[in-house]
């Protein structure tokens, strides 16, 4: 029984950074039964496709370096599969590359993530002081209600930098409970940012080799 496994980078942007997770999900699977491209289901009483996200995308938030697998139940060449299912892709999806995956490559696990928001002028004051303050301490406790313990934000903040107006940062992902981009504004005072009509990107989805 033929089983391919394939890996996809594509972008979320515009409208479509509002679904949530289960919906991408549903798009996805809508866009290859379009294209005519068969789908490994799993097996039991309610078989699903076989299809991972590595990094689920949380809602609002444009996503330009997505990544995701899945695997087919036919062979194609990844020229191929690009071609087919370029022409179906709804408003706001766009894919960007299409990876047949050797017989037995392991899953994708990822490294890091790395976000950007633009910062509006009148928002930038003392921004570059925080920055700094957050960046020597060795530790930064933050507190979620569905957790027991505090989640340490710092060691999992990798790179945080304010340029041209720009604020970039890189989170390490451990799988252990991991930081999100708006722990760290929340820890720079920027919480309302995004209600000033600007949204945040993720623009790398990196994966360890």
């Amino acid at each position: 029984m033929v089983r391919q496994r394939v890996r996809i980078r594509f972008c979320k942007q515009d409208d479509l950074r509002f679904i949530g997770h289960r919906d991408l999900m549903r798009c996805m699977e809508r866009l290859f039964r379009r294209a005519e491209l068969p789908l490994k289901m799993s097996e039991g009483f309610h078989p699903k496709p076989r299809m991972t996200f590595p990094s689920a995308l949380a809602v609002g938030i444009e996503g330009i370096d997505e990544i995701m697998e899945l695997e087919l139940a036919k062979s194609h060449a990844a020229e191929e599969l690009l071609g087919r299912l370029s022409p179906h892709v709804p408003p706001g999806l766009a894919i960007r590359s299409v990876d047949v995956l050797p017989p037995g490559a392991a899953k994708a696990r990822v490294r890091s993530v790395c976000y950007q928001v633009p910062v509006p002028p009148r928002c930038r004051e003392g921004l570059a002081e925080k920055i700094d303050r957050l960046l020597a301490v060795s530790s930064y406790e933050i507190q979620r209600p569905n957790r027991a313990t505090p989640l340490d934000l710092r060691p999992l903040l990798s790179e945080l930098t304010l340029r041209d107006g720009v604020l970039r940062m890189r989170l390490q992902v451990t799988g252990q409970g991991d930081a999100r981009p708006r722990d760290v504004l929340r820890a720079l005072d920027l919480t309302d940012l995004e209600t000033r009509g600007v949204h945040l990107t993720r623009s790398t989805v990196e994966i360890r080799p």
